[in-house]
C-alpha cells in the first residue's frame, strides 16, 4: 500500500508541476494562434478649437469703388449718347468714385461697337449722382490722379491720332460743380 501511496503522491506532484503559472491552454492546444492584446491608440496631439472667426472687415466706404451699384444706377438714368443714340456702358473706363468725397467721377463710353465711341464723365457728390448743373463732360477719356483731390477732379482727353493731351479740372464749390482750369 505504501507503493500505491507513493504513486498517488508522485502523480499529484507531477500534475501540480505541469500546471504551473507558465502553463496555458493555448500552449497545450495544437495549431492555436496567439492574438496580441489590442494596442493603445496612437497618440494624437489634442485639437484646440479656435475661437469664433471674426467677420470679414467691411469694405471701406471711403475707398475708390468702381463697382459701386450707384454707378450703374446713375449711368442707367443718363440720356442716350447723342451721336450713336445708344445707352451708356455702366462699366467705367476710369474714375475715382468714392462715397465720401465731395466730388468724384467715373468715365463711361457709349455702348456701341464703333471704333471711337463717345465718352462722358459722370460726377458724384458724396456718392450721389449729380444729374444737373454739371458743365459739359463729353469726350474725356481719363483721370489725372496727380491733379485730383477730394473736392477736385482733373479729367483728361488724349487724342487717339496725335497723342496730344489736355486736362480740365472741375471742383465742388459747396453748392455745385464748377470749371476751374483748362490746360493743354
Amino acid at each position: 500500500m505504501r507503493s500505491v501511496k507513493w504513486v498517488a503522491v508522485f502523480a499529484a506532484a507531477l500534475f501540480l508541476a505541469g500546471c504551473g503559472s507558465s502553463d496555458s491552454t493555448v500552449a497545450k492546444t495544437p495549431d492555436a494562434t496567439v492574438t496580441a492584446a489590442p494596442s493603445a491608440p496612437p497618440s494624437v496631439a489634442p485639437t484646440i478649437a479656435a475661437g469664433p472667426t471674426p467677420p470679414p472687415a467691411a469694405a471701406d466706404p471711403c475707398a475708390i469703388n468702381l463697382a459701386a451699384p450707384e454707378i450703374a444706377k446713375a449711368v442707367s438714368d443718363l440720356p442716350r449718347d447723342p451721336r450713336s443714340q445708344q445707352p451708356w456702358s455702366s462699366e467705367p473706363l476710369a474714375g475715382n468714385y468714392n462715397e465720401c468725397a465731395p466730388l468724384s467721377v467715373v468715365i463711361v463710353k457709349a455702348n456701341t461697337n464703333a471704333d471711337n465711341p463717345n465718352t462722358r464723365a459722370v460726377m458724384f457728390h458724396q456718392g450721389r449722382f449729380i444729374p444737373t448743373g454739371v458743365p459739359d463732360t463729353y469726350g474725356f477719356n481719363g483721370l489725372d490722379e496727380t491733379a485730383t483731390t477730394g473736392d477736385t477732379v482733373a479729367l483728361t482727353y488724349t487724342s487717339p491720332g496725335t497723342g496730344l493731351r489736355s486736362v480740365v479740372r472741375f471742383r465742388w464749390n459747396g453748392n455745385g460743380v464748377e470749371l476751374i482750369g483748362n490746360t493743354g
